[in-house]
C-alpha cells in the first residue's frame, strides 16, 4: 500500500466519527437499559474464540463469513466472531447453568468476511436478546415484543411489518416426501430465490406422488396475509404435524398483534433463514424504507447441544448502526457544552468539577487555544467572586 493510501480502510469496514459515534453510544446505553428493564442480563463475550466453539451448531454460511486467525500462543486456529448468538449459547450452557429460564442480552462489534447484503458493513454493531430454558409460545411472544420495542426505542420510522415463518413446515415436508440430501439442498436453494418456474420443473421431474408434488410446488406460494394460513391448513390437512405448525404461527401472530400496537403481519411458510440451526418459528421486522430485515430471529432449541446442554432457546439480533441510520432522529453535535477558561485557579477548578458532577459537559481551554466560532453556546466566567455560566 502506498504511503498516501495508508489512511484508507478495507472495503466494507466502517468507522464512526463525531457526532455519529456519540449517537451510537448513547443509543447503545438506551437499548441495554431497555433490556435490563425487561429482566435481561448483559453478557460481554470475547471478540475471538476457538473456531470450533464459534461454529458449533450453526450453518455453513457462518463458517464462510468468519475470519480465521492463528493464536500466537497455542498455535490453534481462532475465529473472530461473526455472530454473537453461538457465544451466548455457550455462556448459558457451560458458564451459567441456570435451571430456570435465562434472559441474556448483548451489544458489541462483530466482523464479517463478506457483507450480509449490499447495504451492510462488514463490521456491524450487533445487539440482541436471547431467552433460554422455555419451550412454549410465551417466550417467542416475549422476544418478538422486545424486538419491536427495540425498533421503537431507537426511533425507526414505521410502519413495521413482522414477517413470520416456521421451519418445521419445510422439515416435515422433506421427511414426508423423502427427498435425499442433494434434492433437499437444490429445492431449498430455489425456495430462497423464489424461483417458481424452476421449482415447478424440478418437482415435476422428481416423479413423486400427486400429493407430494402439490405440496412442494405450492409451498413457495404460501406467502402473504393471514389468509395464507387457511390455505395452508387445507393443503396440509392430512398431516397433523404440518397443521400444528400452521396453528402455532396463527396463535403467535394474534398474540403479538394484541401486545404490539401498530404492527402488521406477513406470513411466508417457505422462509428458511437460518434453517440449519432454527427449529421452529422464525421472524423478521421490515419497514418500507429499507430493503432488508431490520432485526431477525427465531427459535433454535438445539444450539446448546454441542456445549453439553440442549435447552430451548429463542432470540433476535440486529445491527445497531443500521437501526440508527433508519432512525427518525439525526445525530447532532453537542453544542451545549460549557467553555471554561484556562488556568489552575482553585475556585475555577472547583466550579468545573461541580458542573461535570452535575452532568454538564465542560471543556477547559488550553493555554493559547482559540475556540471555533459557534462551537459553544455557554461560557464559565468570574462574577462577584464566584464562577457562573452565561449564554454566549
Amino acid at each position: 500500500m502506498a504511503l498516501a493510501d495508508r489512511w484508507l480502510l478495507p472495503d466494507g469496514i466502517m468507522e464512526l466519527l463525531p457526532p455519529q459515534a456519540r449517537q451510537v453510544e448513547l443509543m447503545r446505553r438506551k437499548v441495554l437499559d431497555l433490556y435490563d428493564s425487561w429482566g435481561y442480563d448483559l453478557v460481554m463475550p470475547p471478540i475471538a474464540e476457538h473456531l470450533e466453539s464459534l461454529l458449533t451448531g450453526v450453518g455453513h454460511d457462518l463458517d464462510l463469513n468468519t475470519f480465521k486467525v492463528t493464536d500466537g500462543i497455542s498455535g490453534h486456529t481462532l475465529g473472530v466472531r461473526a455472530d454473537m448468538t453461538p457465544q451466548v449459547a455457550r455462556i448459558d450452557a457451560h458458564r451459567l447453568r441456570t435451571e430456570g429460564p435465562s434472559r441474556l442480552c448483548y451489544c458489541g462489534s462483530v466482523l464479517h468476511t463478506h457483507p450480509t447484503n449490499m447495504l451492510a458493513s462488514r463490521n456491524p454493531v450487533q445487539l440482541g436478546a436471547e431467552l433460554y430454558g422455555h419451550a412454549g409460545p410465551d417466550s417467542d411472544v416475549e422476544v418478538i415484543a422486545l424486538m419491536l420495542e427495540t425498533l421503537s426505542a431507537v426511533g425507526v420510522a414505521g410502519p413495521i411489518s413482522l414477517d413470520l415463518g416456521h421451519v418445521a413446515v419445510f422439515s416435515r415436508l422433506m421427511q414426508l416426501c423423502q427427498l435425499n440430501q442433494q434434492q433437499q439442498a437444490d429445492y431449498q436453494d430455489m425456495l430462497q430465490r423464489k424461483a417458481l418456474p424452476e421449482i415447478d420443473r424440478f418437482v415435476a421431474a422428481l416423479g413423486l406422488d400427486d400429493r407430494s408434488t402439490t405440496w412442494l410446488q405450492t409451498l413457495p406460494r404460501l406467502n402473504g396475509s393471514v389468509d395464507v394460513l387457511a390455505r395452508a391448513r387445507d393443503l396440509f390437512a392430512s398431516d397433523v404435524e404440518l397443521v400444528r405448525a400452521v396453528d402455532a404461527l396463527d396463535t403467535l401472530a394474534q398474540r403479538v398483534v394484541l401486545r404490539c400496537e401498530g404492527v402488521s403481519t406477513y406470513f411466508d411458510l417457505s422462509e428458511l433463514r437460518g434453517y440449519h440451526y432454527h427449529t421452529g418459528v422464525v421472524f423478521a421486522a421490515y419497514t418500507p424504507s429499507y430493503g432488508q430485515a431490520l432485526a431477525k430471529g427465531g427459535r433454535y432449541d438445539n444450539i446448546g447441544r454441542d456445549f453439553g446442554r440442549a435447552r430451548p432457546a429463542t432470540g433476535f439480533s440486529a445491527d445497531l448502526k443500521t437501526l440508527i441510520d433508519l432512525s427518525a432522529s439525526r445525530p447532532a453535535a453537542n453544542t451545549n457544552a460549557v467553555l471554561a477558561p484556562a488556568g489552575e485557579d482553585q475556585t475555577l477548578q472547583q466550579a468545573i468539577r461541580l458542573l461535570r458532577t452535575s452532568g454538564e459537559r465542560v471543556v477547559q481551554q488550553l493555554d493559547g487555544e482559540i475556540s471555533e466560532p459557534g462551537r459553544f453556546r455557554r461560557q464559565l466566567v468570574p462574577k462577584g467572586g464566584d464562577w457562573v455560566v452565561i449564554d454566549l
